[in-house]
């Protein structure tokens, strides 16, 4: 007959170790796949996915995931469009018409990260501390956006495009005129669809 020996205390001490250390694992994974959000932005022209970094810029990024789970951006237009520097958004629907804001936010352009082509970072007035729901993609690299070249600040960065560079690229390619004292504005609206957030809820 056969006896099933119960382990020495060795082996169990090497099973409970490997075991904590696979659940150590398993934590950092889901703490890194938390750590990243990602939204969806559907635009007329295509998708944009934007991952964000709450770690390197915590308030900018709840600031951002607020409006999202709100539907603010739902119906708003890429109103300002420069080939060569970047694409702007947020700010306004296709009459032009601008929507009620949450508070300012504080800068946080002091993050290390830089206005790299397809990152995407907070518009704001002369007032480093002055923005709200609008935000731009670079197209190209933009270091003299970075802290601390705008008179000892910065726009901050506070995440990249992960998905839909093509549709960047082809939104910053369209034709761009005046319009209603507005410059670079698409002669036909491209607009935001929907903001979706897809994974990471990090809003507080």
């Amino acid at each position: 007959m056969h006896v099933l020996k119960s382990p020495d205390a060795r082996f169990t001490a090497r099973l409970v170790a490997r075991f904590a250390a696979g659940l150590a694992a398993l934590t950092l994974s889901a703490t890194a796949f938390a750590a990243d959000p990602q939204v969806s932005l559907k635009t007329s022209m295509g998708e944009i996915v934007l991952e964000l970094n709450p770690e390197k810029a915590p308030i900018s990024v709840n600031n951002f995931l607020k409006y999202v789970k709100s539907g603010f951006y739902k119906g708003t237009i890429f109103h300002r469009v420069i080939d060569g520097f970047m694409i702007q958004a947020g700010g306004m629907d296709a009459q032009f018409h601008g929507r009620k804001t949450n508070k300012p936010i504080k800068n946080e352009s002091n993050n290390g990260l830089s206005n790299e082509k397809y990152t995407v970072a907070m518009a704001r007035e002369s007032n480093p501390d002055s923005a709200t729901s609008q935000f731009f993609i670079n197209v190209v690299d933009n270091p003299g956006l970075d802290y601390p070249n705008m008179q000892g600040s910065g726009y901050t960065v506070f995440g990249k495009v992960v998905k839909g560079q093509d549709v960047v690229d082809k939104i910053k390619a369209v034709v761009v005129d005046d319009i209603r004292g507005l410059e670079n504005v698409p002669v036909t609206p491209v607009t935001i669809q929907s903001a979706t957030l897809l994974k990471g809820d990090k809003v507080k």
